[in-house]
């Protein structure tokens, strides 16, 4: 293991993460009926209140893991290191404090470890959704977490 870096490929059909703080609830819902059409054809997974929410109001099948104050930041997050999720649009709401704010931000920490697509706002999220990777495969780089390990050890 020489590399640095490996690659690592976010194929065409997403693993769409889709999360929203109470206050933003509303507002993801529509964006998700606006882009019902290209959501529909992704695999879209969400915490538990957002999920059926979004279920109940647009018909997309979005599947559930716990509210977010009760793991369910924690569980997308595991779901990222397995390299299920490789996308995440999180309506946040940076005006209202978050009790599980430290789940909130280690989300968002291992997201860009793994140098995912994240769209924390509408306006990024229509930027993103519209974006022709989309449509298409997209190699992005990493770091080789395994040659990281082995290196760690030898020096600790």
């Amino acid at each position: 293991m020489t590399e640095e870096y490996i690659t690592l490929t976010i194929k065409k059909q997403k693993n769409i993460a889709l999360i929203a703080h109470d206050n933003k609830k509303s507002e993801l819902i529509e964006w998700c009926k606006k882009y019902k059409n290209v959501l529909e054809t992704h695999k879209l997974y969400g915490t538990g209140t957002t999920a059926k929410m979004i279920t109940a109001n647009t018909g997309l099948k979005v599947k559930g893991f716990n509210s977010g104050p009760l793991g369910g930041d924690q569980q997308i997050g595991a779901k990222i290191v397995e390299g299920v999720i490789d996308f995440i649009v999180f309506f946040s709401d940076p005006l209202t404090a978050q009790p599980h704010d430290p789940d909130v931000k280690a989300l968002l920490r291992i997201a860009q470890v793994y140098d995912l697509p994240i769209a924390n706002n509408k306006s990024s999220a229509d930027f993103m959704i519209t974006s022709k990777f989309m449509n298409e495969d997209y190699d992005h780089k990493v770091l080789n977490f395994q040659k990281n390990v082995e290196n760690r050890a030898k020096t600790l």
